[in-house]
């Protein structure tokens, strides 16, 4: 199935994710997201706060920058959230922004270096393993989580390059694609991915998170078009979700026709309805959006 969420910006003040939280579970929206960015909300502070919050709601953190942590704490507070919370919880990590990483001393000569050590360190850790590693920048000695999970929970990868996507297919379990890619961009991406997987001898299914724009009420698109000219991103407006319900359900549809499992909506930086926002995605446009539970979609395999 197609599942949809919308992100919780760190641009809002913390303070408002609860209310914006209920009323995406009250509403009966799937997903919530959140980001770490630099330096503006904790992506794993949030999440547990989200998950205690609310009943049935997911929520996941796409993504935590592998440059700031150390790969034995992720895994700590992963497992943590999934055995207080389980199936509710969704992981992602990815290289962070460079020039953020840089101010806090972090920045790593080799970032794909980097993820590939600490995916692998953390997919282990959370399978119950023990974990000794003497990599580049991950290095474990007789690392194990006394509390892991109880199942091996899954793991997504943010990625946007040709080598990212690659990589993420090889091992990561779901792939996080930001708000600027494109129906084509999203398949591109999945043919990206799916050399990874060859190489890394993947099966299973493997979830794609992608992102939209989107805006609606009177001043949607003037609001969308402002937001892109700050993205700097050069899409048209066709591309991304303006207006009404059938306007914004239309955008998704694209995205899930191009692979995309999971359509994350991103709103403006000046939304004035953060909870109107969540509860016009999970009441109007969800019921327009066709759910397919033979495709796989929304479900991700950690095999």
């Amino acid at each position: 199935m197609t599942a949809l969420g919308v992100v919780f910006r760190p641009q809002f003040p913390p303070e408002r994710l609860r209310e914006v939280a209920r009323a995406a579970d009250e509403a009966g929206l799937e997903e919530l997201w959140l980001w770490e960015d630099c330096f503006l909300e904790s992506g794993i502070a949030s999440a547990a706060a989200a998950l205690a919050w609310t009943q049935r709601l997911r929520v996941g953190v796409g993504l935590l920058p592998v440059p700031l942590r150390n790969v034995a704490l992720t895994a700590m507070e992963a497992a943590t959230l999934h055995r207080m919370f389980p199936g509710r919880f969704v992981l992602g990590v990815g290289h962070g922004v460079q020039d953020w990483m840089a101010q806090v001393g972090a920045r790593a000569d080799s970032p794909m270096t980097l993820l590939r050590e600490h995916l692998a360190a953390l997919r282990a850790l959370l399978r119950g393993e023990r974990v000794t590693t003497d990599g580049r920048y991950v290095k474990l000695d007789g690392v194990a989580l006394d509390w892991p999970p109880a199942e091996a929970p899954p793991v997504l990868a943010g990625a946007s390059g040709p080598r990212s996507l690659r990589l993420s297919g090889e091992a990561a379990d779901g792939t996080i694609l930001d708000a600027s890619v494109t129906p084509d961009g999203v398949r591109r991406a999945r043919r990206l991915i799916d050399e990874g997987r060859r190489e890394g001898g993947r099966t299973g299914h493997h979830t794609v998170v992608g992102y939209l724009h989107a805006a609606t009420g009177p001043d949607a698109v003037a609001r969308l078009k402002a937001e892109l000219e700050r993205w700097d991103d050069a899409s048209t407006l066709e591309l991304r979700a303006a207006g009404n319900a059938d306007a914004i359900a239309e955008a998704v549809q694209r995205l899930a026709d191009a692979g995309a499992d999971t359509v994350v909506l991103q709103p403006t930086a000046d939304e004035p309805d953060l909870e109107g926002f969540v509860r016009f995605i999970a009441e109007e446009v969800r019921p327009l959006v066709p759910q397919d539970a033979s495709s796989g979609r929304g479900e991700v395999s950690g095999s």
